[in-house]
C-alpha cells in the first residue's frame, strides 16, 4: 500500500472556498475509488493536509487520472497560494 501526504499552500482569506471544493473531491473519491482507503482533510496550526492511502501505483494513477481529480484542479485555481508538498510512504504494517 502507498500513504501520500499532501501539505497543502490555500491562499489566505480562500480557506471557506477551499474547503468546499476539496471536501466535494473527498466525498467523490471516497464514493468512486475502490482502491482508495482513506481521502481525509486535516488541518492544524500550519494549514492543511490530505491524507491520502492507496492500494498501489495503478491505485494512485487512476486517482490522478479521474475526471473529478481534474474537474476540482480547475476549482482550485486561484485558491492555492503556490504547489502541494507531497511526502510519500510504504505501508510497512
Amino acid at each position: 500500500m502507498i500513504a501520500l501526504i499532501a501539505k497543502l499552500n490555500v491562499a489566505e482569506g480562500k480557506e471557506a472556498e477551499f474547503e468546499e471544493v476539496m471536501l466535494g473531491l473527498a466525498e467523490k473519491v471516497r464514493a468512486n475509488e475502490d482502491a482508495n482507503h482513506l481521502y481525509t482533510l486535516v488541518k492544524d496550526d500550519d494549514g492543511y493536509s490530505v491524507l491520502e492511502l492507496y492500494d498501489d501505483d495503478a491505485a494512485l494513477q487512476t486517482h490522478m487520472q479521474s475526471q473529478h481529480f481534474r474537474d476540482a484542479g480547475a476549482k482550485f485555481a486561484g485558491l492555492m497560494a503556490g504547489p502541494p508538498t507531497m511526502a510519500r510512504y510504504e505501508v510497512v504494517g
